[in-house]
């Protein structure tokens, strides 16, 4: 009996999803047992042709990681979509935009200026900047059409299931794909994670006091942080009350707040808006019921970059989306 086919491909990301993969170690030879990877560029020879080839829905799941910002990428991921009988938006970028979904705040073309003109460590006295069409004695040379806008996946073709993480731990992809090839799918759209926020399972939950005030606001490299504390209690922004469990708390266990990679739990519909709706419940002055509005200032001003803080996964699957344009182009 035939294998049933997979296929990993790597969109707008840093690549860390398909190291993961490898980090299965030995659980990878349960896995190549048990399907025919046909389709796996970062790691295998195969070719946008290999995918063309093959029959409609012929691909058991596509495995795609990283978020659409070129035109290649939208190509591919439309092609793997009618290639495959299920897509798993797989990682931060994939499912919520992520770290590379932050561009979203400038355009394409105050991005290329920062990169090709203005940056310090930039030469380029000729201003030449990347073309989508140059001509050559040898023909004509392309690249992909970069987009304005950063999409997640699911903004782009229709997703299946969602394997959050910056990038998702391996043990969540080896059950992730045991429950696949197992026939027994939950309900379309469903997140391959638990259902309850991070700090339900937080090792450090019981130091959290019952009535919780934020004096002051530190960044982890302004204080030596207390490995068994709560984050919040000490000042620290932490993501944990507004993010999924299921990362096995590597961050917390390394004694750094959670960054929110994992997205919301059920529910919560912009992550962003409802962690800066979670800190500042509990920002207070010790011994006042109420701050004064220059006491408030102060304690803004104390959080460095809110946007990248409290947006740094999920900008593009956010209520906000992007920063407006003046011309909304793809």
């Amino acid at each position: 009996m035939a294998k049933p086919k997979v296929a990993f491909y790597w969109c707008a990301s840093c690549g860390g999803c398909e190291e993961t993969v490898v980090d299965l170690n030995e659980d990878i030879l349960k896995v190549t047992a048990a399907v025919d990877i046909v389709f796996w560029p970062v790691a295998l020879d195969f070719k946008r042709k290999d995918v063309e080839a093959l029959g409609k829905g012929e691909i058991a799941v596509s495995f795609i990681n990283g978020a659409i910002r070129s035109s290649e990428q939208e190509e591919m991921v439309k092609l793997l979509r009618e290639k495959s009988g299920l897509v798993v938006a797989f990682g931060s970028c994939a499912h919520l935009g992520g770290i590379v979904g932050l561009a979203n705040f400038w355009t394409k073309k105050e991005i290329f200026e920062n990169v090709y003109k203005t940056r310090y460590t930039t030469v380029n006295p000729d201003g030449v900047f990347p073309q989508e069409k140059t001509e050559t004695k040898e023909g004509t040379l392309t690249l992909p059409k970069f987009y304005d806008t950063v999409k997640t996946l699911d903004q782009t073709i229709d997703v299946d299931y969602y394997l959050p993480g910056c990038p998702p731990p391996p043990s969540l992809i080896m059950s992730a794909v045991t429950t696949i090839l197992s026939g027994k799918l939950p309900e379309k759209g469903a997140v391959l994670a638990p259902n309850k926020s991070l700090c339900d399972t937080c090792p450090r939950a019981d130091t959290k006091p019952e009535k919780l005030i934020m004096k002051e606001i530190k960044r982890p490299h302004e204080i030596m942080a207390d490995p068994n504390k709560c984050f919040l209690e000490q000042g620290i922004i932490c993501l944990g009350p507004v993010t999924r469990a299921g990362c096995e708390e590597r961050c917390i266990n390394a004694n750094m707040p959670c960054r929110g990679c994992f997205g919301p739990a059920k529910g919560i519909e912009d992550q962003g808006a409802k962690g800066l709706s979670a800190i500042a419940s509990i920002l207070g002055v010790e011994g006042e019921e109420k701050m004064t509005d220059e006491e408030a200032k102060k304690m803004i001003d104390q959080i460095v970059d809110p946007a990248g803080t409290f947006y740094r996964f999920s900008l593009p699957a956010s209520l906000l989306k992007r920063k407006k344009m003046k011309e909304e182009v793809k």
